[in-house]
């Protein structure tokens, strides 16, 4: 996020929850420990064992185990579903998945992996797309939401019909839950009953609950017990992991039963917004607590403006403007705690001033 004004001074902010100050998400986790806790220990102990139990139950699979980053946890899952085929070392995926797009091409130079790049960037990918493979990959993987593309979902009866094709063929269906909970309010349905389409889970705990860092691989029994080594192979298996353990832990009190809530106030910002000439939302109906917004303008320019109004009215609207081309630039929103302190009305002249000057 761009540079901001001193909070003391009032600062307002339309993403996320605000600002990630230390002090506070580090108060925030001590809340969680009683003062005679012990510490974990590489991976075991009550106070992470307690947390894999709490998370299984949440998303109904038989286990689950704790490790540092989602790109760790993803490239563990997909090397060991690859490893059980033999010789399929083809891996599905949306052509904006995390993977292909902010990982060093890790999967193809760590693991000898290949992506397999389903859809475009405007749309996701469904049965069709499945069907027009040329070769059945290993894997499959569903990022849900569709963060490169406004935080896009399938429908429930697509998400469906795709998985079960796949399971047909023997393919490993894998979630890319990053934002799972973002999902939950759109489909009407529990974390479970989502888990419950796909072998093996992934879920973040700073994306939207604002922890420190950290995720969770979720899956059946030997799956997970598979990826403890390979955890220690990525480096991932820590001394000590209890700082990430309780701030997920606040997170999830703090945040989990916000979503909903947070998802009606992003439909109400996306109907203002939508009236301003040189808007266009993406999608056009958010359907989770995201949204992309296409603006005519240019990036340097609209990220200029931004600062103005930061410095002006102590309001920040968005991180960074990114560019499409050079006169148009795409500026992701996503709504949480921070947005209650900003009435529609007002995003409305603030937005409509950004685009004017």
């Amino acid at each position: 996020m761009a540079a901001s004004p001193d909070p003391a001074l009032g600062t307002r902010y339309l993403n996320g929850h605000g600002p990630r100050r230390p002090a506070d998400g580090l108060r925030r986790a001590l809340e969680q420990v009683d003062d005679d806790e012990r510490a974990d220990i590489y991976g075991t102990g009550p106070l992470i064992e307690r947390f894999e139990s709490e998370i299984a139950d949440l998303l109904g699979t038989e286990t689950a185990i704790f490790m540092p980053s989602g790109t760790t946890a993803q490239q563990i899952a997909f090397r060991i579903c690859c490893d059980r085929t033999g010789n399929n070392k083809r891996v599905a995926m949306h052509t904006t998945s995390h993977l292909q797009l902010h990982e060093e091409d890790a999967l193809r130079v760590l693991h000898g992996l290949e992506p397999v790049l389903l859809a475009n960037s405007t749309r996701m990918f469904n049965h069709d797309d499945l069907l027009a493979m040329d070769s059945l990959p290993a894997a499959v993987l569903w990022e849900l939401p569709q963060r490169e593309i406004g935080g896009q979902l399938p429908s429930w009866q697509s998400l469906c019909e795709q998985v079960n094709w796949c399971r047909k063929q023997g393919i490993h269906c894998h979630l890319d839950g990053a934002r799972l909970w973002e999902a939950s309010p759109f489909y009407d349905r529990s974390f479970s009953e989502i888990a419950s389409l796909f072998d093996s889970i992934y879920v973040s705990f700073y994306k939207g609950l604002g922890g420190i860092a950290g995720a969770i691989l979720a899956g059946k029994e030997a799956f997970i017990r598979e990826s403890r080594p390979w955890l220690r192979r990525h480096g991932g298996n820590l001394i000590s992991l209890y700082p990430y353990v309780l701030s997920a832990k606040a997170g999830m009190k703090r945040h989990l039963g916000q979503f909903d809530q947070f998802w009606q106030r992003t439909q109400a910002i996306a109907d203002v917004l939508r009236d301003i000439e040189g808007i266009t939302v993406v999608p056009e109906v958010p359907q989770t607590c995201m949204m992309h917004l296409h603006i005519d303008s240019p990036a340097v320019e609209l990220n200029a403006m931004n600062k103005v109004l930061m410095n002006r009215e102590n309001v920040v609207l968005f991180g960074k403007a990114r560019a499409l081309g050079e006169e148009r630039s795409l500026v992701e929103l996503s709504i949480g705690t921070a947005s209650a302190t900003l009435g529609n009305a007002e995003v409305q002249a603030l937005f409509q001033e950004l685009i004017v000057r």
